[in-house]
């Protein structure tokens, strides 16, 4: 048996080592942390002073600005504060606290958009029951099973997260605490915990990008029966926006999974990192303020 101590700090390698670099990066990062929280901000403001944004689509907006937020802040804040003090150390709790934030925030995201896609499917296919199927019950009902399917996703790997040991080196090849750099420095058997992430990563996208296909084909087919074109164009700009929204986060995240190698795949993890918990949440109140006219007037008022 080897004697060994076991590890409690980490170090953040981050994204790079040029000065000139990372002053850039900080730059654009702090930019784009402060344009995601003053652009989610004002979604979540408006959708709960106006009175025309009261329906179940924003209420769903309003939460899933409240995501945005709260992902963004999970990481991108301790990252900034590194590259500002050169303090790239992070303790093992704090480590874990920001994976689960990061997996569960980010699962959680995924359920919302698929609920918030069959919202727009009997808005659009049945909308004579939409204000009786979209009750402020079944609205809450459907939220809150938004945000346990993503506690129930991030639990079962966690728990044997915490069992884990690491004893070989305590450097992360990360700007934060990600599960797949930790994992290339465990001593202990990680077999069945690459499998249990692989797994409910692969569950989680297959399950709600097929419950929002399958809402996206129900809108479609309806759709292209209205008469008129001025009413197909009226039904197809309602969803075009959150169709953008889904196209963006799904497609960040499994680029994530396609690294053609090991030394490429972590540059490519860290580059879709940044994407998803940077880039991604300035860009979806942009897109749902400015494709949709009800927000747009609710901001000139």
């Amino acid at each position: 048996m080897r004697n060994h101590t076991r590890i409690t700090l980490f170090i953040l390698q981050g994204l790079t080592d040029d000065p000139q670099l990372k002053v850039l990066l900080f730059i654009f990062l702090f930019f784009n942390f402060m344009l995601s929280v003053i652009g989610n901000l004002t979604i979540i403001i408006l959708t709960l002073v106006n009175p025309h944004l009261k329906t179940p689509m924003y209420f769903f907006l309003r939460n899933f600005s409240f995501l945005e937020i709260s992902l963004t802040t999970s990481c991108i804040p301790r990252y900034l504060y590194s590259m500002s003090t050169g303090d790239n150390t992070i303790s093992l709790d704090a480590c874990f606290t920001q994976i689960f934030s990061v997996i569960f925030l980010g699962a959680a995201q995924f359920f919302l958009l698929a609920t918030m896609s069959y919202d727009r499917y009997v808005a659009i296919c049945k909308p004579l029951q939409y204000t009786t199927t979209m009750n402020s019950k079944v609205c809450n009902q459907l939220l809150l099973g938004s945000w346990l399917s993503g506690l129930m996703i991030i639990l079962p790997p966690l728990s044997l997260g915490l069992q884990l040991e690491f004893c070989d080196s305590n450097v992360v090849d990360h700007f934060g605490c990600d599960a797949f750099p930790l994992l290339k420095i465990v001593s202990s058997d990680i077999e069945l915990m690459e499998k249990m992430v692989l797994i409910f990563a692969i569950l989680t996208l297959i399950i709600t990008l097929l419950m929002v296909l399958w809402s996206c084909a129900y809108i479609i087919r309806t759709v292209l029966r209205f008469p008129p074109a001025q009413h197909r164009q009226k039904a197809f700009s309602t969803c075009s926006s959150h169709m953008i929204v889904v196209s963006i986060t799904y497609g960040s995240c499994i680029f994530m999974y396609m690294k053609p190698s090991a030394k490429e795949g972590v540059a490519l993890n860290k580059v879709v990192s940044v994407l998803t918990t940077s880039v991604t949440p300035v860009m979806n109140p942009f897109i749902c303020t400015l494709r949709n006219k009800q927000v747009v007037q609710a901001l000139r008022i």
